[in-house]
C-alpha cells in the first residue's frame, strides 16, 4: 500500500485516500473471544459494534458506535461525552486504533462472509 517511511509522504497518503482504503484504515483490534473465533487480529470499525476504551482518560468505558467519521478518521461512542463551557454535551472522538471491539454487528451478510473468509483458510 503505502511504499515511504517519511511522515510527510504518510500524512500526504492518509490526507488524500479513498474512501475503501480510508475504511480499512479505520480498523481496531478483536477482543480475545473474537480473535480465537474469527482468527484475525483487528476488523474495520462500523456503526453499531460495541467497543471499548483502551486508551486515554475514558479508559475501560464501553458503548455502541453512534458515528464514524472517515473523513477525520474518527469513530464517536454513545455515552461517552463531554461537557462544553456553555453546558450542552457533545461526543468524543475517538481514534480506532485506541479501541477494541467486543461486540460486533453482524447484519450486513457481506461483513459476515468476509469475517468468515479467514476461518476457512486456516
Amino acid at each position: 500500500m503505502i511504499k515511504s517511511k517519511q511522515p510527510r509522504k504518510q500524512r500526504k497518503f492518509l490526507y488524500n485516500a479513498p474512501l475503501h482504503v480510508r475504511r480499512k484504515i479505520l480498523s481496531a483490534h478483536l477482543s480475545k473471544e473474537l480473535r480465537m473465533k474469527y482468527k484475525r487480529r483487528g476488523f474495520p470499525i462500523r456503526k453499531d459494534d460495541e467497543v471499548e476504551v483502551m486508551r486515554g482518560e475514558h479508559r475501560k468505558k464501553r458503548g455502541k458506535i453512534s458515528k464514524v467519521d472517515l473523513k477525520k478518521y474518527k469513530v464517536y461512542v454513545e455515552g461517552i461525552t463531554i461537557k462544553r463551557t456553555d453546558g450542552t454535551e457533545r461526543q468524543i472522538a475517538f481514534h480506532p486504533s485506541n479501541l477494541k471491539i467486543i461486540n460486533l454487528n453482524l447484519q450486513d451478510k457481506l461483513r459476515v462472509k468476509a469475517l468468515e473468509k479467514n476461518i476457512a483458510k486456516k
